[in-house]
């Protein structure tokens, strides 16, 4: 793991407790009522760039996966890792594209905009707002930075530091 990634990873891990929390609940209640009302996907996607890198077209494909529920086209090493707000959430390759396809609490996103997109050797980052609720109301909007260190064409690892803006 590179020093930058590590830095990342141990920042997300001195997270306050308050926040860490705080993001718990609105992914439980986002997963409940995605559960509830049985939601299809979103409706705006990382709309491919023809002058993207290939390593920021794969983190753009990462982030379109999250809305379309196709996983298809992202990468993943089989040993790649994600962590969201200093929890492991993705443990090998084959995990998170199950869980981009099939994951319910991907189901409650409606909406990604605003993305920004910068690399530095095999270090994408991506930043983003993204919208999500149930039954065509928005129910939070969050800010999401997404450090992905892409290497040989595949994601190796994914960091994801998750803000609610609202």
């Amino acid at each position: 793991m590179s020093d930058r990634v590590a830095e990342l990873v141990a920042r997300e891990r001195r997270s306050s407790k308050h926040q860490r929390m705080k993001l718990a609940q609105v992914a439980v209640l986002s997963v409940a009522l995605a559960a509830a009302a049985d939601l299809g996907t979103g409706i705006a996607a990382a709309t491919p760039n023809p002058g993207d890198s290939p390593k920021v077209a794969i983190a753009r494909a990462y982030i379109d996966a999250l809305l379309t529920h196709d996983a298809s086209n992202v990468p993943f090493a089989p040993g790649a890792t994600r962590i969201e707000a200093g929890m492991q959430t993705g443990t090998s390759g084959p995990q998170l594209t199950q869980d981009l396809d099939h994951g319910v609490q991907y189901s409650v996103i409606q909406n990604i905009h605003d993305i920004r997109m910068s690399e530095d050797g095999d270090v994408v980052t991506s930043r983003y707002l993204l919208d999500s609720g149930v039954a065509g109301v928005k129910l939070v909007t969050v800010d999401i930075t997404e450090t992905f260190v892409i290497h040989d064409g595949q994601i190796q690892s994914i960091v994801a530091t998750i803000v609610p803006t609202s």
